[in-house]
């Protein structure tokens, strides 16, 4: 007889008869997506695992306490064969096909009628894959498993109709390569009509936008161009009251020197929904990238982040700089590349030895990353002869010589 693929088909198990005969690990796996499709459940076997047996005493299915018996699948609408017993299972099967119903062998899938594909989900959406030759439920399996991923991190784009009402997402977007934004924040980014990004945001993400969403830049270069905050907000304000899903694309975190709370506060008075997702910040993930621990043990117990882009002498400083230069652990600057060699001088004024490492890491998880070390009696020189330009993240204290190697 020639073989023909398989043909797909979804089964509406509600209030039907389903038996599945054998209570080992196949069972424990199958009977919570049965139970969950509504199916009524009969497990046939002299034992099953704990875990089966707690669905049992649970009442969402009913267990027969012995060994399959001629006449079990009378009335049913679908069989699961899982015992360890190749015979009894062909037995099974074979009883199956008299009684027309369709029935799936754990041990042999080319001697059953059905067979189970690898299903996954993700936003209403159910996954099922089949092989369409030999059934290979690997090869399903990564299969699956990469579409489900690819929905979910929104690599993969399953258009769907919504609808559009005003709202803002404030996403973080890591500290730079695109793998390091959350997995919410890549489905926001996929189904957005606007996105507003910063610079600093993972901008290789926006290469992979639809191309009829709108994208604004709002970078902020030191120094350079940027867009006041006021218009970023009054952006934000008139593409949600148009009724268009708008993504706020930051670097690192919204809320770590990202102004996020501004312009929430300036979407809560305009009456705009708003949801935060929080990003990696690049105050501990850069460092890292560059093999420095911002904490190790008997070196650093605690680490402070502080915004170095106001210098310590100017009256608009909120930092503390004596209290920081008393501390015993890390510090980690953003923001301070150009305003390094003031913030070492007013620590080593303030008691910090001027022989204290630094670390620079420019670009930080990107392909361009680099890392320049110094000493805060020498780092101020080494920022000009090495041309250090933002973004770098700046990594003051003993860590920075720890090493992988102890």
């Amino acid at each position: 007889m020639v073989e023909h693929p398989a043909y797909p088909v979804g089964l509406r198990l509600t209030g039907r008869r389903v038996v599945v005969v054998g209570g080992g690990q196949v069972a424990q796996r199958r009977l919570p997506a049965l139970v969950a499709a509504g199916a009524d459940v009969t497990l046939v076997s002299p034992s099953a695992t704990p875990s089966v047996e707690a669905m049992a005493d649970a009442g969402e299915i009913r267990w027969e306490r012995r060994r399959f018996a001629d006449g079990d699948l009378a009335d049913a609408w679908y069989a699961l064969v899982a015992t360890a017993d190749a015979e009894a299972n062909a037995r099974i099967s074979a009883e199956a096909e008299r009684f027309r119903v369709w029935c799936v062998r754990s041990d042999d899938a080319t001697a059953a009628t059905a067979w189970t594909p690898a299903t996954g989900r993700s936003e209403g959406v159910t996954v099922a894959v089949l092989t369409t030759d030999t059934p290979d439920p690997r090869r399903s399996a990564a299969i699956r498993d990469a579409v489900v991923e690819g929905l979910r991190d929104g690599t993969l784009v399953a258009p769907q109709q919504r609808t559009r009402t005003p709202g803002v997402a404030l996403v973080g977007g890591g500290p730079g390569d695109p793998d390091l934004i959350t997995v919410r924040g890549r489905r926001l980014l996929a189904e957005a009509d606007v996105v507003i990004a910063d610079r600093l945001g993972p901008r290789d993400l926006l290469d992979e936008l639809p191309p009829h969403v709108e994208v604004i830049d709002a970078a902020k270069i030191p120094y350079g161009r940027f867009m006041a905050q006021e218009a970023i907000n009054n952006a934000l304000i008139e593409h949600a009251k148009a009724g268009k899903a708008v993504v706020r694309l930051k670097g690192g975190d919204p809320y770590v020197f990202g102004r996020g709370m501004e312009e929430l506060q300036a979407l809560a008075e305009a009456g705009i929904a708003c949801t935060v997702v929080p990003g990696i910040s690049s105050s501990i993930s850069v460092p890292g990238a560059a093999g420095i621990p911002v904490t190790h043990r008997g070196v650093a117990h605690e680490f402070t982040v502080v915004s170095g882009h106001v210098a310590p002498d100017d009256e608009r400083s909120l930092v503390d700089w004596k209290s920081l230069a008393q501390l015993r652990g890390t510090l980690v600057i953003l923001m301070g590349v150009d305003k390094i060699g003031a913030i070492a001088r007013a620590l080593v004024a303030h008691g910090k030895n001027p022989t204290t490492p630094v670390a620079l890491v420019q670009e930080g998880t990107t392909a361009s990353q680099r890392r320049v070390d110094a000493t805060l009696g020498t780092v101020g020189e080494v920022v000009r002869t090495e041309a250090v330009k933002p973004p770098a993240v700046i990594v003051i204290g003993d860590v920075v010589t720890v090493n992988p190697r102890p």
